[in-house]
């Protein structure tokens, strides 16, 4: 297979970081559309193209026929990573094997020449004479060394004899397997090619089918069609009245504004999971079909889902969604919540303000000496610690909005009284 090499610009992390949540908000405020929609039909074709899932969302079960060709590229990248290790550790004993036989072969081949001279030095010195001795023990030495110079050149040889097969079958199945794995690559991305093309007609025949189930007669009360269609529009009353739900938390005069602000801000970076999903999706493709995994979406992911853990503060101050324990709190009268909430919103406003000042900080000295990660995508950390002040600045604003709100609801009930 061959290895992706694609590296996502930091402007386009950006970018999308920015545009995605956009587009989203203005899908979602669209109208539901019934049965089969034909631009998602070609992003699942884009997104889950190899693994069939654009059949399989019109319910053409040919897209099963994706999945053991996926499979295939699974096992043969799998061989051939195995074949790559054996490739690496027969080029290993392969090069070590060359380096010892280069350095102890000329040893082995004048050594002879050599215990001649020590020979011929013995016998002209003199019984007893230092430079007997000496020549004695330098000839003890060398034989003791040939014989283990030459038992290591046998033993390296034989190992070089061995791994040279090896190392020849793993680089032959390597390539075999990498073959096999591009192949059945091809084979998917003409199946996609021509699935781009059909896409229109089979989305029509889709609709159609579906039409002419929904102009059958109504399913029978208590049968399965029945309970599935009653528990889809459960689940999208569910939805409206969770959306509806959170949006009742904003207030109608001059908080309003501050609550709509956290609201939507809450909201923008709500759909970052959804980049997330995606991202991770190239990683794992990436990873398990090319032999290539990323230097850069888990990193930025984790940057992101800081970003958003401390953007969506507001909201969830906002949707009173913070963990919190409220044994006695939730039984209490709304005057009574008011007053302790009036009372606790002094720590509230230590913990945001230490944030926003800390923040600020990091955020200050993080842009003036333009920090960048420590990995090889080198992107600028000073946007991701801003992101520490907005949040606190968004959180501060909130709780300014939930002490009015409080205020409020004591001087109304005061003046009930």
């Amino acid at each position: 297979m061959p290895s992706l090499d694609f590296t996502l610009p930091h402007w386009a992390y950006w970018a999308t970081l920015v545009v995605f949540p956009l587009v989203a908000m203005v899908m979602a405020r669209r109208s539901r559309v019934e049965g089969f929609a034909l631009p998602i039909g070609y992003l699942v074709l884009v997104t889950g193209g190899l693994f069939g899932l654009h059949r399989l969302y019109l319910r053409n079960l040919w897209g099963l026929l994706y999945l053991p060709l996926f499979a295939m590229i699974l096992v043969a990248n799998a061989q051939e990573r195995d074949a790559r290790n054996m490739q690496s550790q027969a080029n290993n004993t392969v090069s070590s094997a060359q380096r010892v036989i280069e350095r102890v072969a000329p040893e082995v081949e004048g050594v002879d020449e050599r215990i001649a001279a020590l020979r011929a030095d013995i016998d002209a010195a003199e019984e007893g004479s230092f430079g007997r001795i000496r020549a004695e023990r330098m000839l003890e030495k060398t034989l003791a060394n040939r014989d283990q110079n030459a038992a290591r050149l046998a033993d390296m040889r034989q190992k070089l004899a061995d791994a040279e097969p090896q190392l020849a079958a793993a680089i032959s199945a390597r390539a075999w397997w990498g073959n096999v794995a591009f192949a059945m690559f091809l084979l998917i991305c003409a199946f996609l090619a021509v699935d781009a093309v059909l896409l229109p007609g089979m989305m029509r025949r889709a609709r159609a089918r579906l039409e002419v189930r929904q102009e059958a007669a109504a399913p029978p009360p208590g049968s399965l069609a029945a309970i599935e269609k009653a528990a889809a529009e459960r689940l999208r009353a569910e939805e409206a009245q969770q959306v509806q739900g959170d949006f009742a938390h904003v207030g109608s005069d001059w908080t309003g504004a501050i609550d709509r602000l956290s609201y939507y801000t809450g909201e923008f970076v709500s759909y970052w999971a959804v980049i997330a999903v995606m991202a991770y999706y190239y990683e794992v493709v990436a990873r398990y079909v090319f032999n290539s995994p990323t230097i850069w979406v888990h990193e930025g992911m984790y940057l992101m889902f800081g970003m958003q853990y401390l953007i969506a503060g507001a909201y969830a101050a906002l949707t009173d969604a913070h963990v919190k324990v409220d044994v006695f709190y939730a039984d209490w009268s709304p005057l009574r919540k008011a007053l302790v909430d009036l009372f606790t919103s002094i720590f509230f406003f230590i913990f945001a303000g230490t944030l926003l000042v800390t923040g600020w900080i990091f955020a200050m000295d993080a842009t003036v000496v333009n920090e960048l990660s420590f990995s090889e995508w080198k992107i600028a950390y000073w946007p991701f610690k801003w992101a520490i002040a907005v949040g606190a600045v968004l959180l501060i604003l909130q709780g300014i909005s939930k002490l009015a709100s409080d205020a409020a609801t004591v001087r109304n009930s005061l003046r009930g009284a």
